[in-house]
């Protein structure tokens, strides 16, 4: 059992006001708020060792590399990868992604197949439409019902010889699904095909072993973990990441360099041209110390009290749509009521201090789907309450009297 409110003290930002009202935080799938743990370690390294890292032979360099290839054994090991040398840092999941899609222009020919899901954000989705156009290859989808599950009949159905790759996200962003990722992997490695998760949505509410899945790819960012923004990580099976190109060119991804020739590093520094934010790969692996501490069996079943009680609170207001009502679903809900635009009924809710998402939350091809032009997002993490849940629910009844 979590002690909620011993918690929510690790989070500063939680005790501010916002337009005269205590701030309550339900914007948890776009970023994470950062416990003062993890800020203590982003201070201490700007006031004690802040140097550039590998190479350096003096104090401080040779500290601050050791903290950082610290984070990065706190990674594979959270992660459950074989080695240390298949997490790559990144600047978050959507470099991640375009690095592998990068790396797969040279692989990839006319005829061949890759599969993305209809639940995809589109950091999922653009950068394979590039890889396609670059290639010759084709893109296939796999669609969704009207509670947002993928359909996986249809899955099986477009798997053949000529898929390559399929690429599909762990958790909506935009609903909430857990998708069936074992399923999944093990249905495209059938047909010889690589598979990439996008953990974005997964990582904050579950802990994802990369060996036990079996993955090629399993991408994260460390904002969505009560990290800082601008750091990720993009996990590789060894083999895999071997056969992809350097994603740029610059210090650190080179072996030897002359004007006739130059040869790459080994991994993972084949991948990782040029200074990294070394203070945000540090405070990425605290954040990881801070949720393990916690627990994550802790943190799903606290979380997953938070959705039902919200989902029954909700569904109690007349006019209420839910969007997402899979079996499987994390602490997301995604919701319109009646022919009230949904920027309408957020600004509102602001001005009582609380923040929700609103608008097609870069998953437009969902939105065409149910003919929306978006909804309003709440989702929660394990440092909000039930209470917060029922202030909220106060608001938006207010916010609809308001419009109607």
């Amino acid at each position: 059992m979590l002690d909620v409110q011993k918690i929510r003290k690790d989070f500063p930002i939680l005790n501010r006001k916002v337009n005269g009202k205590q701030l309550i935080y339900f914007d948890n799938a776009a970023t994470s708020q950062t416990p003062q743990q993890v800020i203590d370690v982003i201070v201490d390294y700007y006031s004690n060792y802040n140097a550039n890292i590998h190479r350096g032979v003096h104090s401080l360099s040779q500290e601050a590399t050791d903290a950082y290839e610290q984070a990065r054994l706190k990674i594979q090991k959270h992660f459950n990868a074989k080695n240390s040398h298949e997490i790559i840092f990144t600047s978050g999941t959507t470099h991640s992604i375009n690095l592998v899609a990068n790396g797969f222009s040279s692989l990839l020919k006319k005829g061949d197949e890759i599969i993305v899901s209809a639940l995809e954000h589109h950091s999922n989705i653009v950068p394979w439409q590039m890889l396609c156009e670059r290639t010759g290859a084709s893109l296939k989808v796999i669609p969704m019902n009207e509670n947002g599950e993928l359909i996986l009949s249809e899955y099986e159905a477009l798997l053949n010889k000529n898929t390559k790759l399929v690429f599909v996200n762990h958790i909506s962003n935009a609903l909430g699904t857990i998708n069936p990722i074992e399923y999944i992997i093990e249905k495209a490695h059938a047909v010889g095909a690589a598979v990439l998760v996008d953990g974005a949505q997964s990582c904050p509410h579950l802990k994802p072993d990369v060996q036990a899945l079996d993955v090629d790819f399993y991408v994260c960012s460390a904002h969505k973990i009560c990290g800082p923004t601008g750091v990720g990580m993009l996990y590789g099976k060894e083999e895999w990441l071997n056969k992809l190109p350097p994603y740029q060119g610059g210090g650190e991804m080179i072996a030897e360099v002359s004007f006739e020739k130059t040869t790459y590093a080994g991994l993972p520094h084949k991948f990782e041209a040029g200074t990294p934010n070394i203070c945000g790969g540090i405070a990425f692996g605290a954040a990881l110390d801070y949720m393990n501490a916690i627990g994550f069996e802790n943190i799903a079943e606290y979380e997953n009290e938070l959705l039902e009680y919200g989902t029954a609170e909700l569904q109690k207001i007349e006019g209420l749509k839910i969007y997402g009502t899979a079996k499987e679903k994390t602490s997301v809900i995604s919701f319109n009521v009646g022919s009230i635009h949904p920027y309408d009924i957020g600004t509102i809710l602001d001005k009582m201090g609380i923040a929700v998402r609103t608008g097609h939350h870069c998953a437009q091809p969902i939105m065409d789907f149910y003919k929306i032009p978006g909804t309003i997002r709440a989702s929660f993490m394990f440092y909000n309450t039930k209470e917060e849940i029922d202030a909220f629910i106060t608001a938006l009844k207010k916010a609809i009297m308001m419009l109607s």
